[in-house]
């Protein structure tokens, strides 16, 4: 079953998280992974809920976003986004 991860971004080193964005797509490839948003224009239509950047992708299970997120090939990237950006991260089953 289809799984998406939902990442709200604010960051915080845009110039070094420019490497973020180059390193970040092959892992999420290399797991079967792809973008189906990636901080384009966003508008918030209820509530209060300040976004910069917001990232959906949809793996073909959980288990596979979670291999994703933990995996060497995304390692290197996961730790210069977590130095130039905060995020919050979910990854939610689909239907």
């Amino acid at each position: 079953m289809a799984a998406y991860v939902l990442v709200d971004v604010m960051v915080n080193d845009s110039d070094r998280y420019e490497e973020y964005k180059k390193l970040a797509p092959p892992a999420i490839a290399a797991y079967g992974g792809k973008y189906l948003a990636r901080g384009g224009r966003t508008e918030v239509l209820e509530g209060d809920w300040p976004l910069d950047r917001f990232v959906i992708l949809e793996f073909e299970s959980v288990e596979r976003a979670k291999q994703w997120h933990e995996s060497p090939a995304y390692r290197q990237a996961r730790t210069l986004r977590h130095e130039t950006a905060s995020t919050k991260m979910v990854v939610v089953e689909g239907l």
